[in-house]
């Protein structure tokens, strides 16, 4: 373990304040954000309610459940996975939320709690799967993607139910002028936060960067991926239960649109697709870069048939702009 956390100091920047400044400015959550902000800005000169209280709440509110998703699957991705149960968990959670609608405070916490109990089974199931029968995680992913949607279907065959009055009205409202999705995508935040200075997070890092190497250093590779797939799965279902406040209503298929834009966001926040680098804050800042992306479109009157598109070539800079900065990191620690 020590082994790693000198691995870890050694990447920190080092040099003079210029240096170090660019440096920063060139990681991926940071790159991320100045991306936001300037789309930000070009979206305010077309739609001048942007700035309002309510167009601002609207914006996090919209992005929660993606952030969310992706923060999950960043922690798949960095121990060199790729996680397509997001597509049930999130649909399966939804579905649960309106089907099965509880009143008032204790009612909507119910509700949380099976959606976060639902997300941890399945990441449980799926971490079984790769850690200790050693599927591959894509294949692995996908059988529980496709027995949890068929679930979902059996569960709400078709769009319909309905989400009780509190769970909406909590979700999407304020408190103190802060929008509560706000306040849990920033607590979940707070959690990997957390979580990433611990043994659990190291693990998760070193896996991803070389799991034999890991292995014979004492990590505990397979108790640690496992923990990761439940952590992944918790955040799904996080998601699913944000995204049910949204819609008022449950579809046994809202998870697929956040298959694709989950790894989307993983990239433009940073992390490495190859694994061992990266962290759910940028996948996070990813997530809002590309809802924001859809607004602007929108605003400048860019027909909706042409999102994928520009998304798709975001990604495709986001993942060039990646490799070239990881061998410029790499040319300076050598140099």
């Amino acid at each position: 373990m020590s082994t790693l956390m000198e691995t870890v100091e050694a990447s920190r920047p080092t040099g003079n304040r210029a240096t170090v400044a660019r440096d920063i400015l060139t990681r991926g959550p940071a790159l991320a954000a100045l991306v936001y902000v300037l789309m930000f800005a070009l979206y305010a000169c077309f739609d001048h309610s942007a700035l309002s209280a309510d167009s601002l709440s609207t914006l996090v509110s919209n992005a929660a459940p993606l952030m969310l998703a992706a923060a999950g699957q960043t922690i798949v991705v960095l121990s060199r996975g790729f996680d397509l149960s997001l597509v049930g968990t999130i649909s399966i959670s939804n579905v649960l939320v309106a089907s099965f609608p509880f009143d008032g405070a204790w009612g909507g916490l119910l509700n949380f709690l099976m959606c976060i109990g639902a997300g941890a089974g399945i990441g449980l199931l799926n971490g079984y799967l790769v850690a200790y029968r050693g599927l591959q995680t894509i294949a692995a992913t996908l059988g529980t993607m496709i027995l949890f949607q068929g679930i979902a279907l059996l569960i709400l065959p078709v769009p319909g139910g309905s989400v009780s009055d509190f769970v909406s009205n909590a979700m999407t409202g304020s408190v103190a002028d802060i929008p509560v999705a706000a306040l849990v995508v920033a607590a979940f935040a707070l959690l990997w936060l957390v979580v990433k200075r611990t043994d659990l997070g190291v693990s998760l890092y070193a896996i991803g960067a070389d799991e034999t190497a890991a292995g014979l250093s004492g990590i505990a590779v397979k108790r640690s991926r496992c923990a990761g797939f439940v952590m992944a799965g918790i955040l799904y279902g996080g998601a699913g239960f944000m995204l049910s406040a949204q819609t008022s209503t449950g579809d046994p298929n809202s998870g697929l649109p956040f298959l694709l834009l989950s790894f989307a966001a993983v990239a433009l926040g940073g992390t490495s697709l190859g694994g061992g680098q990266g962290g759910a804050i940028g996948s996070m800042i990813g997530a809002s870069v590309l809802l924001l992306m859809q607004k602007m479109l929108f605003a400048v009157g860019v027909s909706s048939f042409y999102t994928g598109l520009f998304q798709g070539v975001l990604l495709i800079l986001a993942i060039l702009a990646e490799r070239g900065l990881n061998r410029t990191h790499h040319a300076r620690r050598v140099a």
